[in-house]
Formats: structure tokens, sequence, C-alpha cells
């Protein structure tokens, strides 16, 4: 990967991100020492410009960037450093230095795909995730239906709160379905982003007048 630290007077600017959630914590620099030294220890490490020395994020604090991965822009001169944080980035005890909230969101469904994906290859003992897997594929779709019908009570006659009880374990229940059937989550969305296209309806037509699609 090359780097162009003469641009910037031997120092880049360096984005973390993390890895899992994807939110942005902080801003920092490198300086070719710097860069070596993350690479080297897997604690991103910055360049101190006002200290005028190297410092390693977290070594007073004890809040380490444990470095996943690093990227660079396509001039050369920027870096995205993808890391998995201890503890909150903020000197001020934020999560991030804008003072946000470092929350998966919807990115957790990628998350407990994974999970369940490993559940389903290790099937431990005593997991229910493991028992929905024994029982088997008619089982898990008729407990997806059970737990569909449970949202549709709470979305008509039910309060918030249980809808998005009930809704949580239909999502958890669809996922393992999707999982038993070799699919993921994602490619739901993929569907879903299709189809949010404005040309995507026209296209369906088509196709099914050209007798592609049922």
């Amino acid at each position: 990967m090359k780097i162009d630290f003469e641009k910037g007077g031997g120092l880049v600017p360096a984005i973390i991100q993390d890895a899992k959630t994807k939110n942005v914590l902080m801003l920092g620099y490198m300086n070719q020492e710097a860069y070596d030294k993350t690479i080297k220890t897997g604690k991103v490490t910055f360049w101190s410009r006002s200290r005028n020395c190297l410092w390693t994020k977290g070594e007073t604090s004890g809040n380490f960037l444990h470095l996943v991965d690093i990227i660079v822009d396509c001039d050369n001169d920027t870096l995205l450093v993808k890391a998995t944080p201890d503890g909150p980035t903020c000197h001020t005890g934020t999560d991030t230095c804008w003072g946000e909230e470092n929350n998966s969101g919807v990115t957790f469904l990628t998350e407990l795909q994974n999970f369940i994906n490993m559940r389903h290859e290790q099937m431990p003992e005593g997991s229910y995730t493991t028992k929905l897997f024994k029982d088997g594929i008619n089982k898990i779709a008729q407990k997806v239906g059970e737990e569909a019908l449970e949202t549709v009570i709470e979305a008509t006659n039910g309060t918030n709160e249980h809808l998005v009880y009930e809704a949580s374990d239909l999502l958890y229940h669809l996922i393992v379905l999707l999982a038993s059937k070799g699919l993921r989550i994602e490619q739901v969305a993929d569907e879903l982003h299709k189809r949010h296209d404005p040309n995507w309806d026209k296209q369906r037509r088509a196709a099914k007048a050209a007798g592609k699609m049922k």
C-alpha cells in the first residue's frame, strides 16, 4: 500500500472507524513511524502534533483501538483505519469524538446472522438455536409463522413496546430459517434494495411478459 506522507509534510489524516458498527470514532494523524508501529503492534498509534511524539490510543486510559484493517484513499493521502475499540474512544468519555453513541443499529443483524450460522455449524448442546435446527425446516417455518401472527396481534391490539418485542422474535426466527436454507439476511436486504430502484417494477413486468418469471 503506497501512502503519500510527503504531501502533508510527513503526516496523513487517519479516520478511525469501528469495524463492526461502521461508525466513525475519531480523527488522528499518522506519520510513517506511527503507521509502522500500528501494523507491528496491532494497536492504533498516532503522531501527536501538540506533543510532537508518538502516542498509542489507550496507553493511559486502557481504551485501546485494536487494528482490523487499514486502507488508503484514491489520492494515497488519507487512511481509513478499521478498528475494534476497548471502551469509549474520546478522552471526554464519549464513544466518539463527536459525542455520538457507537451503536450497531441495523448492522447488528449481520452479527446476529454470523452468530446463528456459528450455532448451525457447531450445534452446541443446551442452545435454543441448536434445538431449532435439530427440529428441522418445517418446525422452523412454523415458528416464523407463529411469531408473525403474534407480531400482527401486537400491532393491532397491543402496545408499541410489545410490538418491538414480538418483531424481534420474528426477525430472529426468520434469520434462523434463512440460515437453515444456506441464505443470509443480507440477501433479503439486497432484494429490497433492488426493489427500491424506480425501474424495478417496470423491469419485473417486462420479465413477466417475456415469460421469465411467474
